[in-house]
């Protein structure tokens, strides 16, 4: 495609993305890729418009922004590392899900509510980004009730849904075709002084920068969900049939986040 070609292009797709972002007065915040948008837009049309504008500024600009155009698998700041696994490979699926959400809701049986449950956001990660292992690991303290919960009862489920990482189209989150997972199991205290309490830490600091800084008074610990069931929808037909055998003995390749 020619010079002229890709920026008539060009300026057509981003025209129609300006009119999306852009034309939303309702919207009281700015995301970073909105606010990439509006700068790299703004040098564009500077830039097109001057008379001494070159081939190759033109060119660059161009690619520029249709590198823009291409960023929307970037969810929550960090790249999809791995496409979609066939939704018929369950194991791989779930594996999937797992590993590239960073966060869902964690269930446990509740002391204050006299056993009732109780669902809690939580940050969680199953490992490194080259060695995953499907299972979740938590950063936790015992001033937020899910940590006492845990220890008072093991009885726990994660669930995460496949609508954060922005691969579900059009679907509503409900929908089989947006997938959804639950593991439940037991919800236990991992051993401080443990090779798998460091490869946990490890894993959970990679993917949860943040943590690092969170105050060491609060006494944080590090939990794992012990997995003894797996309820997984991926599309319509009914929970998918996996053991958590056939989940855990999954080989991800050496990337961990795309799955053979």
């Amino acid at each position: 495609m020619e010079i002229g070609e890709l920026e008539a292009d060009t300026n057509h797709k981003f025209g129609a993305f300006a009119h999306t972002r852009l034309s939303k007065p309702k919207t009281l915040c700015i995301n970073t890729h909105t606010f990439i948008f509006i700068f790299l837009y703004s040098l564009y049309q500077k830039r097109v418009t001057e008379k001494q504008t070159n081939m190759k500024t033109r060119g660059l600009y161009c690619f520029l922004v249709l590198f823009f155009l291409g960023f929307q698998d970037f969810v929550q700041g960090r790249l999809l590392a791995g496409s979609k696994p066939d939704r018929d490979d369950y194991a791989a699926y779930a594996r999937w899900l797992v590993s590239q959400n960073s966060w869902g809701i964690l269930n446990t049986i509740s002391i204050e509510l006299e056993g009732a449950p109780f669902g809690n956001v939580v940050s969680f990660s199953d490992g490194v980004p080259e060695k995953s292992t499907g299972i979740p690991y938590f950063y936790l303290t015992t001033l937020d009730p899910t940590a006492r919960n845990a220890l008072n009862d093991h009885r726990s489920s994660l669930t995460v849904s496949e609508y954060p990482l922005g691969t579900c189209g059009k679907a509503d989150p409900e929908s089989p075709a947006c997938a959804k997972i639950t593991l439940t199991g037991k919800l236990v205290l991992v051993d401080a002084n443990s090779e798998e309490a460091e490869f946990a830490q490890t894993a959970l600091f990679t993917k949860h920068p943040e943590m690092k800084g969170w105050p060491k008074g609060h006494d944080f610990q590090i939990f794992k969900l012990e997995i003894e069931d797996i309820f997984m929808i991926n599309w319509f037909g009914g929970p998918k049939p996996l053991t958590v055998d056939q989940y855990l003995k999954y080989k991800m390749n050496k990337f961990a986040l795309s799955p053979k």
